[in-house]
């Protein structure tokens, strides 16, 4: 199995001045990243983090799958999604933060009861108020 978190690399940078948005991203990106380093104990092949640029079509680094939704009359682009591929080819996307912090979190809860080490991430506020409610 294969993952790819794609984040803006703006929200990620906080230069949209939504300091929620950015403290979920950097949430996300945080537990992206210790997932990767113990990824061997929850079964994945690889996890790749991607930082989408304005303009990139989908930010479609490593899997191939683009999430679309239609706003104001036009086709948008979601910068911020969680691909995950099976060994089958099968993809699953996840296009919402709270679903891909939700996914990232319960990844982390496996992995930590496969090692002693404290694999744990600090969430920020934002990102633990958005996944309790």
């Amino acid at each position: 199995m294969r993952m790819e978190l794609r984040v803006c690399k703006h929200c990620h940078e906080g230069e949209h001045g939504n300091e929620e948005k950015t403290a979920v991203t950097r949430d996300m990106v945080r537990c992206a990243r210790q997932i990767r380093e113990y990824k061997d104990l929850v079964g994945l092949d690889a996890i790749y983090v991607t930082m989408v640029e304005e303009g990139d079509p989908g930010g479609a680094e490593e899997l191939a799958a683009i999430v679309a939704h239609i706003e104001n009359d036009q086709i948008t682009l979601s910068d911020t999604q969680l691909v995950m591929e099976d060994d089958d080819g099968n993809m699953l996307v996840y296009p919402e933060p709270e679903d891909v912090l939700e996914v990232l979190t319960r990844n982390l809860d496996q992995i930590s009861e496969s090692t002693r080490q404290d694999v744990s991430v600090e969430l920020s506020a934002e990102g633990a108020e958005l996944l309790s409610s």
